[in-house]
């Protein structure tokens, strides 16, 4: 999958957005270690705010999935990638005063169809245990962080904010449907080429994960729990300058998904926002769709702002 936003980039825009806000508040940083016993293979960035005095509310852990940008064999290098978010992170939710939790996934060049970072197909079907199931280990994360904060005296609630652009908001909107008891609201932004539908079939066809839901009991052992989903507030924003389409890419999806999905769905990705949008209306969901025109595939100011705004009404 072509993508175009780097980490300066993302750090230039952070500055620019909030040049005027107060500066981050002191908190600490940790690096989890890998516990395989505890369900997870791989390790993770925990940022830990500082408490403050007399404070008695309960945080809301914010997940972020980590994105390199290309598939790379060195797990050094996605960890260098991801303690950087987690850098812009910090700075541009602090006003929000949460813990963020940024895993540290490998993304494969010699399995480089296999696109972890976005949870795609190959992640819930490949054979391969060091990629397999990646969401599983995200959710022993969570589990973990949570029992970590508590000893810290800084507890968060059970359920989390997700968040991701481009593949990894493919990966957060994925993660929010399989395991929605987890997910208090989730931020979507600029989902590949199209998120990820509530649905089984459109128009009579049937849509396999992660073009839809057809199939994910026969992926997961588990069918998409859509009742518990509902109460998941949903924010998706896609510049509409951006061009960034994974449906066209072999490691985002495979050729007969392409073939479906063109010209079922629409050409563009920018044709595909209302036809998702009216999917997960029709499903009941509670979802909201942005789109910002003149802008392409890097999240702006105004999509930080509103994302920011979203986060503080779901906050408590």
């Amino acid at each position: 999958m072509k993508l175009t936003t780097t980490a300066l980039t993302l750090l230039f825009l952070a500055v620019a957005a909030f040049a005027q806000a107060p500066a981050p508040q002191t908190g600490q940083t940790i690096r989890v270690e890998p516990n395989a016993s505890k369900g997870f293979s791989y390790p993770y960035f925990l940022y830990i705010p500082t408490a403050k005095e007399g404070e008695s509310a309960t945080r809301t852990l914010f997940v972020m999935p980590n994105n390199t940008g290309k598939p790379i064999d060195d797990l050094a290098e996605h960890e260098k990638s991801a303690k950087g978010k987690l850098v812009q992170a910090i700075f541009i939710l602090n006003k929000l005063d949460m813990p963020i939790l940024v895993p540290v996934f490998p993304r494969p060049e010699k399995e480089w169809k296999i696109y972890t970072h976005a949870l795609d197909r190959d992640t819930l079907s490949t054979e391969l245990t060091d990629y397999k199931r990646l969401d599983l280990h995200l959710a022993a994360m969570i589990g973990d962080a949570q029992e970590r904060l508590a000893v810290q005296k800084s507890p968060v609630g059970k359920k989390v904010f997700v968040y991701g652009f481009s593949a990894s908001g493919m990966f957060a909107n994925r993660f929010a449907f399989l395991h929605p008891d987890l997910v208090k609201a989730a931020v979507i932004g600029s989902p590949g080429g199209w998120p990820i539908a509530p649905v089984s079939k459109f128009k009579g066809t049937k849509l396999r994960y992660p073009l839809g839901i057809s199939d994910v009991k026969e992926l997961t052992g588990s069918k998409i729990d859509l009742d518990v989903l509902r109460e998941v507030p949903f924010f998706f924003f896609l510049g509409a300058e951006d061009e960034n389409d994974s449906l066209v890419f072999r490691d985002g999806y495979e050729q007969e998904d392409e073939e479906l999905a063109l010209p079922l769905l629409g050409m563009k990705r920018v044709d595909r926002w209302p036809v998702s949008e009216s999917l997960y209306k029709e499903a009941k969901l509670d979802a909201t769709f942005k789109l910002y025109e003149g802008e392409g595939h890097r999240p702006s100011r105004k999509m930080i702002e509103d994302m920011i705004e979203f986060l503080a009404k779901h906050k408590y």
